[in-house]
Order: structure tokens, then sequence, then C-alpha cells
């Protein structure tokens, strides 16, 4: 396989909806959260964190939309928790596409 063929095919992997999730201070905060409390709804959620409820709940819908996170209504509530085999299934694909590449781009030193 060529480097240009190896970029190619690693880049198709690259999951921006996930990496563009993950890189708001914010939503990580609020992953944070959820690794500690488990399963929460915004109240419960926005009670450790410094930001309005309103904000809170647009980055959960962020974190949702790109799978991080899994939404499940309960009557009138929404509650929240981390999607842990997904997300550790598309970081393990990356991971794997990557060193495919590391040859190519990022060769031993010498």
């Amino acid at each position: 396989m060529s480097r240009d063929e190896a970029a190619n095919h690693a880049l198709t992997v690259l999951d921006t909806v996930l990496f563009r999730a993950l890189c708001e201070p914010a939503r990580v905060a609020i992953l944070a959260v959820l690794i500690r409390r488990g399963r929460s709804d915004i109240g419960a959620v926005a009670e450790e964190l410094p930001q309005d409820r309103s904000v809170i709940s647009r980055h959960l819908q962020v974190l949702a939309d790109a799978g991080v996170v899994i939404a499940r209504r309960d009557g009138r509530h929404i509650f929240y928790e981390l999607d842990g085999p997904q997300t550790c299934e598309r970081l393990e694909t990356i991971l794997s596409e990557l060193k495919g590449l590391a040859p190519f781009c990022c060769p031993s030193p010498a």
C-alpha cells in the first residue's frame, strides 16, 4: 500500500463528529459527571457544573447526536448515560487505522 492510499484510507475513519463533540471542555466536564454519577438527568448534571441548564442541555444533545451518550426518556425526564461500548469501538477503529498509517507518515528515528 502506498503512503497516499494508506492516508486516504485512514482519513475515511477519522470521526469528525466524535472529535467535535469531545473537543469542547464543557462537554468533557459533562462526560466526567456522567462517568462519576452514571445515568443522570439534566438537573443532576447541572448541580455539579457552573453552566446554565440550557447550556448543559445543548451540550448533552451534541454528545447524543455524536453517539457518545444515550438519551432515554422516562416520563417528563430525559436521562443520559455514557455509551461506553460504542465510543470505545469507534476509538479502537480509529486507532487501528492510524497504526496502519504510522509506518508511512511517522517512521521510527534512525
